[in-house]
C-alpha cells in the first residue's frame, strides 16, 4: 500500500479522501498506518472542528493524489471545489503529483485526456497510468502507477533518498 511505503520512508503523511474514496478503503485503516486522523470533510463530524485546506496547503512539501479516478481529475481541471481533497489542492503551494488510475476506456476518452493536459499545464506531475488487468476484467492502460514507482517519483522529486 502507497501510504505504508511512504511511512516507511520517513515521510510525515496527512491523508484527505472523498466521500467515494471511503466506500474503498476505511479512514480507520488509514488513519492506523498514518497516525494521524483521517480528513474527509471541511468539520470534524464529532467536534466540529474545522479543518483547514489553507493549512494543509502551506504545510505540505509534496501533495500525491493517488489514485485520481476521473471525477477527481476533472474537478481538479476546472476547478470544482465541493470536497475536502479538491479544497486542499487548490490551496496547495508545493508541488503536486497526480496518479490516474480508471477504465481504459475511460483513461483514453477526449474529456480526461484533456483533463490530464490542463492539469499538466498547471504544473502537475502526471505519473501515467501502467497497462495491464484492470477492476473491470479488461486489459488496458489504467491501472494506477504501482506504489513503489509512486514512492520512486516522489523520493527523486527531492533528490535522493533517506537511508
Amino acid at each position: 500500500m502507497l501510504l505504508r511505503l511512504f511511512v516507511k520512508e520517513g515521510a510525515e503523511v496527512q491523508v484527505v479522501i472523498t466521500p467515494s474514496g471511503k466506500e474503498f478503503i476505511t479512514p480507520v485503516t488509514l488513519s492506523a498506518l498514518s497516525n494521524k486522523p483521517v480528513i474527509c470533510d471541511f468539520f470534524g463530524a464529532n467536534t466540529g472542528e474545522w479543518n483547514s485546506h489553507v493549512e494543509l496547503g502551506l504545510w505540505a512539501d509534496l501533495m500525491v493524489v493517488a489514485p485520481a479516478t476521473a471525477s477527481t481529475l476533472g474537478k481538479m481541471a476546472n476547478g470544482i471545489a465541493d470536497n475536502m481533497l479538491v479544497t486542499t489542492y487548490m490551496s496547495m503551494r508545493c508541488p503536486v503529483m497526480v496518479a490516474p488510475a480508471m477504465d481504459f476506456d475511460m483513461f483514453r476518452h477526449t474529456a480526461n485526456q484533456k483533463n490530464i493536459e490542463t492539469l499538466q499545464s498547471f504544473g502537475n506531475i502526471i505519473l501515467e497510468p501502467g497497462e495491464g488487468e484492470l477492476a473491470s476484467g479488461l486489459v488496458g492502460k489504467g491501472r494506477m502507477k504501482e506504489p513503489e514507482a509512486i514512492l520512486e517519483a516522489a523520493v527523486n522529486h527531492f533528490g535522493q533518498k533517506k537511508n
